[in-house]
C-alpha cells in the first residue's frame, strides 16, 4: 500500500475542517449540490488554461468561494496568486452570484488563510476554521451602502450590492460627541479609523477612572448602528465586572434619539453555556467562553467569579482549543477585551484567536506582552497626569507607616509559648519554641503572623493618619486596605473593629472566600451605604471595579507587578460630585484627592508610574506660583502645580471659574492645567527639538537638543501664569477661601467666665 504523501495527508485535515463547520465534501464525479446547502468539490475542473482547482464551494447551488490546499508547513502568502487564478477560472455557465468568486482560502489543514473580495481592500487573514455556509449566505446578500453625509447634504447610495463589515466600516458617518468626554471621542474615533483600516487588533489605553466602559459602549453602538455588525462580545475576567458592564449598557443613552441602548438591542451577559441568537452583544467571562468551546453545557457557579490573575503560574501553556459547530469562527464580528493587561491573552490567547473577529483592547495598565499582541497597534493613549488635568481622575498623596517589625523583623526567645495556626483551617494550639524563632518583615502575615505589628499600623491610621489628613472628619472615609491573603485579611478585619471600638458593620473582608451574602451585595453597599466604612480584599476590588466614594488605599501586602500596583492604585482615582459623596460620608465637602497608605514600603521600589504629580506636597501654593514667575520651570515645580490647580479647580463654583477665565484672557483653570501636563510629556520635548533641528521622525535629538526644547516647551506652557501676577494673585485668594487652618497644637486656658459687666 502507498504511503499518504503530504498533500493527501493535508487534504485529510481540510475535509475534517470543512466537514466541521458543516460542509459536505463531494468529488467532481459524485457531483449532487441538491444534498446540503453547503457543498465543497474536490478537483473542481477551472477553464482550460486555469487547471483544477483543489475545492469549489457551492452555497445554495451557487459557486461562492475557492480552497487552495498545501502540505504542511508551506507558507501560504505565496499561494495566494493561485487561488486568485481559480476565483476567475469558473467555467461559463456556471452560477455564481459574483465573478470572480469572493471567498478564499489557502490551507494546509494547519493553518488556513481566507480573502474576502467584498471588502474595500481584500487583504488575507489567518483564520481557525472555514465559514458555514449559512454565514456566506448572509454576506452575499445585496444590502445598500450609503456614503458619509456631507455637511447640509444628502445621503447618497454608493451601490446595492453584497458588502462585508469591513466595507461598511470604511463608510462610517462621523461621530456625534453628545455625551462623550473629549478623551473618549477621541478613542472612538481614533478606533474606526484603525477598523477602516482593517487594523485585526486595536488597543485602546486610558486611565483608570476616565470611562473605558463607556466608550466601548459608545464605540458597539455605532458598529451595530451604522456598520451593522451582527453581534458583538464583550469579554471580561470576573463576573462582576462582567454585572458592571451590562449596566452601562443598561443605562446608555444614544445621542442620536435618546434612547436606551438595551431598548434598541438585545444585550445578553452569559449565565449559561448558550450564546442567545438575537443577541446583538454579549458579555461574558473568557472561563465561560472557554468553557463552550469545550462543549460543555454548564459552567459551576463559582468559576466564574474569581480572577484569572496569576493563573498563568500554574497553566504553563496556553489552553487548547479545537472548533466547536455550536460556536463557529463568525459567531462574533468585533470582541472587546476588558482588562486586557492580564494574563486573558497569555494562556487564553486560543479562545480570543478562535474567533474571525477584530480585536480591541481596553486596559489603563498595558505591559510589554500587551503592546505586542495588540500589533503595537495603540489607537489611544490616555494617562493619569492628562486624566487629572481634565478632572477625569483626581491625584493622590502619599502617607507611609513604618514599624520596627515592618522594617527589621523580630525574634522570639526558645521556651517561649507561641500559637500556632493552620493555615487553612485557622485552628490554634499552643506551643513552646525548641529553638530560637528569627524572622524578617517579608516573612510577615503568610509565615509568620505578629499580631501587635498589625495593630500598631491600625493605631497609627486612627491616631496619626486621621487627624492629621482629615482633621475636620468624625466620619472615617472610604477606605480600601489591600491584604496579603484571605487569613490576613481577616486578622486586619479584627483588629480595626477593636482599635476603633466598632461593630461589624464598620469593617468588612470582601474576598472570594466572603460567604452568606454576594460579594457584589458587598460591593455595592461599599459603594453607596454608609456602611462599612473600611473594606478589606486581596485582589477581589484590585481591579476594574468601580467604588468612587473611595478616598483612603491603604496597602499592607507587598506588590512586585508595576501592572497590579497601577490597576490597585487606580481604585482611588475615580472622581465623585460632592453630593453624592455626602451620601455616603456626611462631613465630606468634596474629593479632590485620595491618600496611599503604604505601610510596606510598595512606594519605593522601582515601579513606574507611582509618584503622584504633586512632587513637592509641603511647598504653598502661592510658593510654587511665585516660583514660576521667577522663571523657574524645573518639571517637579511645574508637575506639583498642576496637581494643585486640578485639586483647586474641583473646589471652585461656576462664578469663580468664570472670574479665572476672564482674568486669564479667556483660559479656563483646566486648560492651564492641561497645558503644564502637555508640557512634561517627552514626546513634546522631542518633538519640538526635531522641529526646531529639522529632523525626521525617524531621528532621533540629541540630549541637549532635547533638553533645551523641554526648557522652550515648559516655559511656554508657564507663561499664562507667570507673565499674569493678578492671576496668581487670584489663585491664592480663592485656594485660601476654600481652605482652613485646623491648630491642632497649641493649647488654651480659660481666662474668664462669668457675667460681663
Amino acid at each position: 500500500m502507498t504511503p499518504p504523501t503530504p498533500e493527501d495527508l493535508a487534504r485529510a485535515d481540510i475535509d475534517r475542517a470543512l466537514e466541521g463547520c458543516g460542509w459536505v465534501i463531494q468529488n467532481w464525479r459524485d457531483l449532487n449540490l441538491g444534498a446540503s446547502r453547503g457543498v465543497a468539490v474536490r478537483e473542481f475542473p477551472l477553464r482550460a488554461g486555469h487547471g483544477f482547482a483543489d475545492y469549489v464551494l457551492y452555497v445554495d447551488g451557487h459557486a461562492v468561494g475557492v480552497v487552495e490546499a498545501k502540505s504542511r508547513g508551506t507558507t501560504l502568502t505565496g499561494v495566494e496568486i493561485q487561488t486568485a487564478k481559480y476565483a476567475v477560472g469558473l467555467p461559463d455557465g456556471v452560477p455564481a452570484p459574483l465573478k470572480p468568486l469572493p471567498f478564499l482560502y489557502e490551507s494546509t489543514g494547519v493553518e488556513t488563510c481566507f480573502t474576502n473580495r467584498l471588502d474595500a481592500h481584500p487583504r488575507s487573514r489567518r483564520v481557525f476554521a472555514f465559514h458555514r455556509p449559512e454565514t456566506m449566505a448572509e454576506w452575499l446578500k445585496a444590502e445598500p451602502l450609503w456614503l458619509p453625509l456631507a455637511k447640509g447634504g444628502q445621503p447618497q447610495l454608493a451601490s446595492q450590492q453584497p458588502s462585508s463589515l469591513r466595507t461598511r466600516l470604511t463608510a462610517m458617518p462621523s461621530v456625534i460627541d453628545k455625551g462623550l468626554w473629549p478623551a473618549q471621542l477621541t478613542a472612538v474615533r481614533n478606533l474606526e479609523k484603525s477598523l477602516s483600516d482593517n487594523r485585526a487588533r486595536s488597543l485602546i489605553q486610558m486611565a483608570t477612572g476616565s470611562g473605558k466602559t463607556y466608550t466601548a459602549v459608545a464605540s458597539i453602538y455605532r458598529l451595530i448602528k451604522e456598520s451593522d455588525a451582527k453581534r458583538v462580545l464583550f469579554l471580561v475576567d470576573r463576573a462582576n465586572l462582567g454585572r458592571q458592564a451590562l449596566k452601562e449598557f443598561q443605562s446608555y443613552r444614544t445621542p442620536d434619539d435618546g434612547r436606551l441602548f438595551t431598548e434598541l438591542y438585545n444585550v445578553q451577559l452569559l449565565k449559561s453555556n448558550r450564546v442567545d441568537p438575537v443577541a446583538r452583544v454579549c458579555i461574558s467571562t473568557i472561563q465561560r467562553l472557554y468553557s463552550m468551546l469545550r462543549g460543555e453545557d454548564v459552567l459551576p457557579d463559582d468559576a466564574d467569579e474569581a480572577s484569572l490573575g496569576g493563573l498563568e503560574s500554574i497553566i504553563k501553556k496556553p489552553v487548547d482549543v479545537a472548533y466547536n459547530p455550536r460556536i463557529p469562527i463568525e459567531t462574533f464580528d468585533v470582541i472587546f477585551v476588558d482588562e486586557c493587561h492580564r494574563s486573558i491573552y497569555t494562556i487564553w490567547r486560543q479562545v480570543l484567536e478562535y474567533f474571525d473577529a477584530f480585536l480591541v483592547g481596553l486596559t489603563a495598565t498595558p505591559s510589554k506582552q500587551t503592546f505586542g499582541f495588540f500589533n503595537q497597534n495603540l489607537v489611544m493613549e490616555y494617562g493619569h497626569e492628562q486624566a487629572v488635568a481634565d478632572g477625569v481622575n483626581v491625584d493622590f498623596d502619599i502617607y507611609r507607616i513604618r514599624t520596627q517589625i515592618t522594617e527589621k523583623g523580630s525574634r522570639v526567645e526558645a521556651g517561649t509559648f507561641i500559637d500556632k495556626r493552620d493555615r487553612e483551617t485557622r485552628k490554634q494550639r499552643w506551643e513552646k519554641l525548641d529553638e530560637e524563632l528569627v524572622y524578617d518583615g517579608s516573612d510577615l502575615d503568610r509565615d509568620v503572623v505578629a499580631v501587635d505589628q498589625i495593630r500598631t499600623v491600625v493605631k497609627a491610621f486612627r491616631d496619626n493618619f486621621l487627624p492629621e489628613i482629615f482633621p475636620e472628619r468624625t466620619n472615617v472615609p472610604k477606605t480600601l486596605v489591600f491584604a496579603k491573603d484571605d487569613s490576613h485579611a481577616d486578622d486586619i478585619v479584627r483588629i480595626l473593629r477593636d482599635e476603633f471600638a466598632l461593630g461589624n458593620d464598620f469593617a468588612q473582608k470582601i474576598t472570594y472566600r466572603t460567604t452568606g451574602v454576594s460579594t457584589d451585595d458587598l460591593i455595592s453597599s461599599f459603594r453607596t451605604s454608609y456602611w462599612p466604612r473600611i473594606a478589606v480584599t486581596v485582589d477581589m476590588i484590585a481591579t476594574g471595579t468601580d467604588i468612587r466614594p473611595v478616598e483612603v488605599v491603604w496597602f499592607l501586602r507587598q506588590v512586585k507587578s508595576r501592572t497590579l500596583f497601577e490597576q490597585m492604585k487606580g481604585r482611588g482615582v475615580r472622581v465623585i460630585n460632592a453630593d453624592d459623596l455626602k451620601s455616603v460620608t456626611p462631613d465630606a465637602n468634596g474629593k479632590t484627592r485620595f491618600l496611599l497608605v503604604d505601610c510596606v514600603g510598595v512606594c519605593e521600589q522601582e515601579l513606574a508610574d507611582t509618584r503622584s504629580l504633586d512632587r513637592q506636597p509641603t511647598v504653598s501654593l502661592e510658593k510654587l506660583l511665585q516660583t514660576i514667575a521667577t522663571g523657574n520651570t524645573h518639571p517637579d515645580v511645574v508637575s506639583t502645580l498642576a496637581s494643585r490647580l486640578a485639586r483647586l479647580e474641583k473646589q471652585l463654583g461656576r462664578e469663580e471659574r468664570e472670574h479665572i477665565a476672564w482674568v486669564a484672557g479667556g483660559k479656563s483653570l483646566k486648560e492651564i492645567t492641561h497645558l503644564l501636563v502637555d508640557a512634561l510629556s517627552p514626546d513634546a520635548h522631542r518633538d519640538r527639538a526635531r522641529a526646531e533641528h529639522k529632523l525626521g521622525a525617524a531621528d532621533e535629538p540629541t540630549e541637549a537638543q532635547i533638553a533645551k526644547a523641554r526648557t522652550a516647551v515648559l516655559r511656554e506652557a508657564c507663561a499664562a501664569l507667570a507673565h499674569n501676577p493678578p492671576l496668581r494673585l487670584l489663585l491664592v485668594d480663592l485656594k485660601r477661601s476654600h481652605e482652613q487652618i485646623v491648630d491642632t497644637v497649641s493649647t488654651d486656658a480659660l481666662t474668664h467666665a462669668g457675667i460681663s459687666p
